[in-house]
């Protein structure tokens, strides 16, 4: 994803044990006035600082992980986690002093009803303190960033910020730090701070309503703690960049559904640093980062960002993307749609030359989206193209035809097949929904049969009269 791949970047924090609990209501207990919720698949995954370590992998960046561990059942299940993601280096201290930050949510459909915190906040101790700090300064060599991110649980103590602060920056390796402590200047050193609103306010003890605000606070908190940059994160109103020399960039959100907020800051800082780190200025790292939390909050719980979603957001935004096109291969479509579903997301496939980009193509996969949460559209090849509408054609030549494409808000991921029908890709997706127009009939629709044997369903779209390419063509004198 990010050129050169494979940048490693250290995160430094509070890393935690996520679990989930989903299940189902449909009644309130007779005990108390408190939904019955029951249960039907629980699942774990490392959080906090664990995250954005995982984000950075997803990615295709490698994650160095240092944080305090318990001796216990959580800091066991965390271990196997954390040796189960690839990408994921952990050098994590163990503690006898602390459980292990665990936090469990129980959910019904894509409401979250209650969350469950065991912790322990208290500042790291002299010897947690040096043990953390031993791991950073092992870890660095070969790093080209340090994250720290702070959940304010005791692993980010001022000694262990300065120290590591310093050692970064003896290392020339910029840090990147996503704050919880209302005093930023205990972050003296850093290259880049990322607050949301809320806490920039409260930092700033001034409001954050606007972008005038926003840059007004942003100057005060930098000019007091001697920070050359900070990013605050806006939830709905986007991304707002501040430098100490003045300039101010803005960048709206991208979200078209929200689902579930949770670690999407970790999703942001973990992007900045892989884009910065890559090379790219921080006002370009933004808006990367802008479109890879567009994606997360689209999911339910602690999730991640691929690297193929990220391109594929990136250039439906006509933005450079840090590697790759709008076409996936179908490993990477495989990678993407098993990730979608794991989250409980309904993909929908559909299938086409889609020679020339016209009104009845749009309106087809508008009409597909709304039967889905994330749509697949599948582009014959130019030989397919050729074999299937004649040596004229394809007009336009794969990779156009799918910048076009990945381009409409419709459309979550693009890919081709050679084949003359896309049978195989059917089989290797399997998607939930499998999207033609209404002059088909169920039957003529090729991996039908396939899709409904797996519980899912064909669903025929009207089609806008009189729009095809073929007319176009034909008006056209083509």
């Amino acid at each position: 994803m990010f050129d050169p791949p494979g940048l490693r970047i250290l995160v430094l924090g509070d890393v935690m044990l996520d679990r989930f609990l989903y299940g189902d209501v449909e009644r309130i207990s007779p005990e108390a006035p408190v939904p019955v919720v029951r249960l039907r698949e629980t699942r774990a995954m490392p959080g906090g600082a664990g995250n954005v370590a995982r984000n950075i992998a997803a990615l295709g960046g490698q994650a160095v992980l240092i944080g305090l561990r318990g001796g216990d059942a959580a800091g066991s299940d965390l271990a196997t986690q954390l040796a189960a993601t690839p990408g994921v280096t952990d050098a994590m201290v163990g503690s006898a002093a602390r459980p292990t930050i665990c936090k469990m949510r129980v959910i019904a459909g894509t409401q979250q009803l209650v969350r469950l915190d065991d912790e322990v906040a208290a500042p790291a101790d002299a010897a947690e303190e040096a043990a953390l700090l031993g791991a950073l300064r092992a870890a660095l060599p070969g790093s080209k960033a340090l994250v720290l991110s702070d959940y304010a649980k005791g692993v980010l103590a001022p000694a262990v910020v300065a120290g590591a602060i310093a050692a970064a920056r003896a290392a020339g390796i910029p840090v990147l730090a996503d704050p919880k402590s209302d005093d930023f200047a205990r972050y003296r050193g850093a290259s880049l701070l990322t607050p949301n609103a809320r806490e920039l306010a409260r930092a700033a003890r001034l409001p954050t309503g606007t972008e005038a605000e926003v840059a007004a606070a942003a100057r005060a908190v930098m000019a007091r703690a001697g920070i050359p940059a900070l990013l605050c994160t806006r939830a709905d109103k986007g991304m707002t960049l501040v430098r100490a020399d003045g300039a101010v960039a803005s960048v709206p959100a991208e979200a078209r559904e929200v689902f579930d907020v949770s670690g999407a800051g970790d999703t942001v800082i973990a992007t900045l640093a892989l884009a910065h780190a890559a090379g790219h200025g921080l006002e370009a790292a933004m808006r990367i980062a802008n479109a890879a939390a567009g994606i997360v909050v689209g999911k339910l719980g602690t999730a991640t960002v691929s690297a193929e979603e990220l391109a594929h957001a990136l250039h439906a935004q006509g933005e450079a993307s840090p590697g790759g096109d709008a076409l996936l291969d179908r490993a990477a479509a495989q990678r993407l749609v098993a990730e979608w579903k794991a989250h409980g997301l309904r993909v929908g496939f559909a299938n086409g030359c889609f020679d020339i980009l016209h009104a009845g193509h749009v309106a087809l996969l508008r009409a597909a989206r709304r039967r889905c949460d994330r749509l697949v559209v599948a582009l014959n090849t130019d030989e397919s193209t050729a074999r299937l509408k004649g040596p004229s054609r394809p007009v336009n030549p794969l990779a156009d035809r799918a910048a076009v494409i990945a381009a409409l808000a419709a459309v979550d991921a693009v890919v081709a097949f050679a084949e003359d029908t896309p049978l195989e890709l059917i089989r290797a997706l399997m998607p939930d929904v499998l999207v033609k127009g209404a002059d088909y009939t169920v039957d003529r629709v090729v991996g039908a049969d396939l899709v409904q044997a797996a519980g899912g369903e064909v669903a025929l779209v009207e089609l806008l009269p009189g729009r095809s390419t073929t007319d176009v063509l034909r008006r056209g004198g083509g």
